[in-house]
């Protein structure tokens, strides 16, 4: 699993931060992020479910945002 620290970085940095890191990686395998971005909670979701990919988990603690990800076997990166 990888992390992927997006801490302070505003819509859509945390979105397109993830899709390169998501591209980077074989099929099935997870990345965590976290972010402080409020839209983070809707923008993400989103996206994985746009990309194919499976949000597994979502939680909040404080004002940190944490995903976990798993990337989708027939996910698109356009």
């Amino acid at each position: 699993m990888k992390d992927l620290d997006l801490t302070g970085l505003k819509c859509p940095l945390p979105v397109l931060h993830t899709q390169k890191a998501l591209g980077q990686m074989p099929a099935g395998a997870r990345l965590r992020v976290v972010a402080t971005d409020p839209m983070a909670v809707i923008d993400l979701p989103h996206f994985c479910n746009q990309k194919g990919h499976k949000l597994l988990e979502s939680s909040k603690e404080s004002n940190a945002l944490t995903f976990l990800i798993e990337k989708g076997s027939q996910a698109t990166e356009s």
